[in-house]
């Protein structure tokens, strides 16, 4: 049998017919193997001569080998990857010094990662050319790009002004208008799904741009429950005049569901800027939206988005009532103390008008007319009104510790627009990275358990690992709580709960007939999860799992199923690992199927057929109402565009007054176009760009309330367009 020498840095399977100058060569291929198949890997034994005391044997493994082996009594125990996985790689000294494989594993009973092999401890810095954090991101990003490739690009102009703000337009540098169209290009070749829309005012200069690529409008399909509209840069006067939405996803990181430069801040901008990410996010508007505290704005989100909850950003009001009530700085300390009891200690609204009043005597502030304003708008922001909603933990009493944050190590006061393209490049490509490695997180790591508490033995598998580990926090200090009855009635109960750890009580009402439970700590309201409090409460009612409607879908690891969970909850488990394994096996069909033209084509008759049994089997399942959700059939951005245009161009028409033709009861098709930016841009051409149709695309609470206008769009030139007039009468003041 011939022998090969093998020195390291071979990705090569393992054969018995290798050998290695040391085992630490032997390790070093084995690394290679490894990263190359995706798994991470550890020394497992190692054992001496007692007579050299060299080296003579020595076995690596799978970091998923062998058993968690972990005592009950541990304090802090960490997360353990071991789940007895068998694939080694044994070798042995032979007496010339050469080492040889004795004996080799290959199978794993888990997913391999390829893709994502740097993410393992071991292969962290076996490559310091791969290894590098800007080609990571590169890949990354060209990853993401690919897999948020099904969306139909749509650009279009979106006209909504007053005669009287003619002349406004943004401050630009010279040439900034020019990177601005660049990045846009750019990231439309990137990802043709990439949307942007721009506003101009009657000299035809940039007034309002907005942007979102694929990725955001994907997560926002998934986290629109709650949508933070961050003006701080603008309103703060940055150099650039940006505004951004931002959301949360399932572990709780920030997703930027859009960006805005905007020339004012007039109810004219907000009302065409919340209407262009309207259409941009697939005609969804959010449940509850977060903002500054602005009367244009407010207007503004009453007039699109009625059906949503509007609230401001905590933060965003105490950072004001520093700035407003500064003539009390000789008392700020002693002020800011009784106004923070009143806001976040008040469990009930008369408690907190009663501290409210006395706050307004003590310092003598009855005729400071903002002041006033705040109380007035107090259910907007006071966290005593907020009920029976969850704000996925954007509503936060500092901006350090709201996931807007995330953006300000790549902005400061003067960042220009050349400097922010730059970091906006790198804040996206850090932002795909935190997220596939929160991804690979929940795939390699088991969530540990630190107590017998039912309850987190039901969400241990259920929640994402940030939000189990939040919510275990709350079990474990539901032992530091103590709880009496206060009052009772037929229907509910309501308990004086002590939490000993803060030396607060609170209020906690629980129905066991409806399983309705609210704490006056509104936990659940602000981060999404049950409190401490809830969770004693249940404990001493007899009740061992948290009720269904407290269970969040878009915390656990379906968030981003198209179906909502069940109340079975230990499904999402099953459901995750069915969707990891299908992927994994769908990838090696992809390899396999593109080798020759007849195989590709056996694999995609596969799928195509596949796909149908598949559909068939889950919409009989569904009509027969085995417990398969109804899957939304509202539009959006995910529709196949193909078949959306070929309904279009057979659907019934209908003409209007003025002759123009419209589609009757159908949604008109958005083509692909791209809309260049003209005078500001220097009198640019506008690369690509097709006559844009777009009618009835305004929802339907505002038509003929604002009045919009989809122009259409010359193949080199804008033409001129005489801006639309608001109807002030009709819109909100």
């Amino acid at each position: 049998m011939d022998v090969v020498t093998v020195s390291g840095g071979s990705s090569a399977e393992p054969q018995e017919t290798m050998e290695f100058d040391s085992n630490e060569a032997a390790y070093e291929f084995y690394k290679e193997y490894a990263k190359s198949v995706g798994f991470g890997t550890a020394k497992l034994s190692s054992r001496r001569s007692r007579a050299s005391k060299e080296f003579i044997d020595a076995k690596f493994s799978c970091i998923r080998y062998g058993n968690k082996q972990q005592s009950d009594d541990a304090i802090n125990p960490r997360p353990s990857p071991k789940i007895g996985c068998k694939a080694s790689m044994h070798v042995k000294r032979k007496p010339n010094g050469k080492w040889y494989i004795h004996s080799f594993v290959k199978e794993h009973n888990h997913e391999l990662l390829p893709s994502q092999s740097h993410f393992f401890r071991s292969h962290r810095n076996s490559d310091p050319l791969k290894n590098d954090a800007k080609v990571r991101r590169k890949t990354i990003l060209a990853t993401m790009s690919k897999q948020y490739g099904v969306y139909q690009s749509t650009g279009l102009e979106h006209y909504i002004r007053n005669q009287n703000d003619r002349g406004r337009s943004l401050t630009l540098e010279e040439g900034d208008a020019q990177i601005l169209l660049e990045l846009f290009v750019a990231m439309q070749e990137e990802n043709p799904n990439f949307f942007y829309s721009v506003d101009l005012n009657e000299e035809h200069q940039l007034r309002n741009v907005f942007w979102v690529d694929a990725k955001g409008i994907d997560d926002y399909k998934h986290f629109n429950d709650v949508v933070s509209f961050d003006t701080m840069y603008f309103m703060n006067k940055y150099k650039i005049p940006l505004v951004l939405f931002i959301g949360v996803n399932q572990h709780c990181q920030p997703t930027l569901l859009g960006c805005a430069l905007i020339a004012d801040e007039t109810l004219f901008t907000f009302v065409w800027l919340f209407q262009t990410w309207f259409l941009a996010m697939g005609s969804r508007a959010p449940n509850v939206i977060l903002s500054d505290q602005s009367n244009s704005i407010e207007a503004a989100i009453a007039a699109v988005f009625p059906e949503s909850r509007h609230f401001y950003s905590l933060w965003n009001v105490l950072e004001k009532v520093s700035r407003q009530l500064d003539y009390l700085n000789p008392w700020h300390d002693t002020f800011m103390a009784k106004f923070n009891k009143c806001i976040h200690r008040s469990w009930s609204e008369e408690e907190f008008d009663r501290r409210w009043a006395k706050l307004v005597n003590k310092f003598n502030i009855n005729d400071d007319t903002w002041f006033q304003s705040l109380y007035h708008d107090r259910k907007l922001w006071a966290p005593t009104f907020i009920k029976n909603i969850s704000l996925a933990g954007l509503f936060t009493p500092s901006r350090s510790e709201s996931p807007n944050s995330f953006i300000d190590k790549y902005i400061q006061l003067e960042t220009s627009l050349r400097e922010f393209i730059e970091q906006y490049k790198v804040m996206m490509e850090d932002l795909y990275e935190e997220q596939a490695k929160s991804q690979f997180d929940a795939w390699h790591d088991t969530p540990e358990l630190k107590s017998p508490s039912p309850f987190a033995k039901q969400l241990q598998f259920v929640y994402t690992h940030e939000i189990f580990k939040e919510f275990q926090v709350e079990v474990l200090g539901a032992s530091a709580c103590h709880l009496k009855i206060e009052k009772e009635d037929e229907s509910s109960i309501t308990y004086n709960v002590k939490d000993i750890e803060s030396n607060q009580d609170y209020m906690v009402e629980w129905n066991g007939t409806q399983l309705d439970i609210c704490c006056s700590c509104r936990l659940f309201e602000f981060k999404g999860y049950l409190c401490r409090h809830a969770v004693v409460v249940l404990h001493m009612s007899g009740f061992f799992n948290i009720p269904f409607r407290y269970v969040l879908q878009r915390w656990t690891n379906a968030a981003t199923s198209r179906y909502p969970i069940s109340e079975k909850l230990e499904n999402v488990q099953t459901k995750t690992r069915r969707l990891n394994d299908l992927c994994r096996r769908a990838i090696i069909l992809g390899e396999e199927g593109s080798i020759s033209q007849e195989s590709y084509k056996i694999a995609l008759d596969a799928i195509k057929d596949a796909l149908v049994r598949c559909s068939n089997v889950n919409n009989s399942a569904e009509n027969e109402g085995q417990g398969v959700p109804t899957v939304s059939k509202v539009p959006g951005p995910n529709v196949n565009v193909n078949k959306g245009i070929k309904r279009a161009e057979s659907g019934k028409e209908k003409s209007t007054n003025n002759g123009t033709t419209i589609m009757k009861e159908k949604i008109a098709a958005q083509p692909d176009v791209n809309i260049g930016i003209d005078a500001s841009f220097h009198q640019m051409e506008l690369p690509n760009t097709r006559h844009l149709q777009l009618h009835n695309m305004m929802p339907p609470h505002l038509q003929g309330v604002v009045p919009t206008m989809f122009h259409n769009v010359a193949s080199t030139q804008f033409h001129n367009v005489t801006s639309a007039q608001l109807q002030n009468s009709r819109l909100p003041h």
